[in-house]
């Protein structure tokens, strides 16, 4: 009778610790997934502040027709595209890119072409604060592209981390969540801040 209790009191010690770490670890894995989501808005943000400061550049007539013309089109169709929310009511359904990964590489060549080293040397050399502010508000918004694009990758390679333990795939712990896509675009523009 002894035994028989100790035994019973064991196998319940046992479940309940296997519950409580299966709760703990569908609860991260939201928790995770969540970040995602947050991260996946401010590239989003980021995105659409890099694109207008673009804009604003080529529209303020510094720049020659040609390269001003470049940036316009590419930073006009960057705003054009947005990041896809699915139409359901959870928000933690999965945020795509939208296949906009190519969009965004094309202003980031755009920049690259329009900018090189000697033009930005060459404009911040003329002195006038109006276009200083405009090439570091554009080089900011690409290195906080840069940063939002870093950090919601980071937070996808988490999530596969975690989906991709024995516990989570045996107790189906994800749910119907998709799998968080990693966002791969050519983001470097060699526009430097000012020291």
């Amino acid at each position: 009778m002894n035994d028989t209790l100790q035994i019973a009191t064991f196998v319940v010690i046992v479940l309940l610790v296997a519950a409580w770490y299966l709760s703990y670890s569908a609860a991260r894995l939201d928790r995770l997934h969540a970040k995602v989501e947050g991260a996946m808005s401010a590239l989003d943000a980021q995105l659409i502040r890099r694109a207008e400061a673009a804009l604003e550049l080529a529209n303020s007539g510094v720049l020659d027709p040609a390269s001003a013309l470049l940036i316009a089109d590419a930073a006009t169709e960057s705003l054009e595209r947005t990041t896809e929310q699915p139409v359901t009511d959870d928000l933690l359904d999965g945020q795509h890119f939208g296949g906009r990964e190519h969009v965004e590489s094309d202003l980031t060549a755009a920049l690259a072409a329009a900018l090189p080293g000697e033009v930005v040397v060459e404009l911040r050399a003329a002195g006038d604060e109006f276009v200083i502010d405009e090439l570091d508000r554009v080089a900011a918004s690409v290195l906080r592209v840069q940063l939002a694009r870093r950090f919601h990758n980071d937070a996808v390679r988490d999530v596969r981390r975690v989906r991709a333990k024995r516990t989570v795939r045996w107790f189906g712990l994800a749910g119907h969540a998709a799998l968080p896509e990693l966002v791969v675009f050519d983001d470097d523009v060699p526009l430097a801040l000012p020291a």
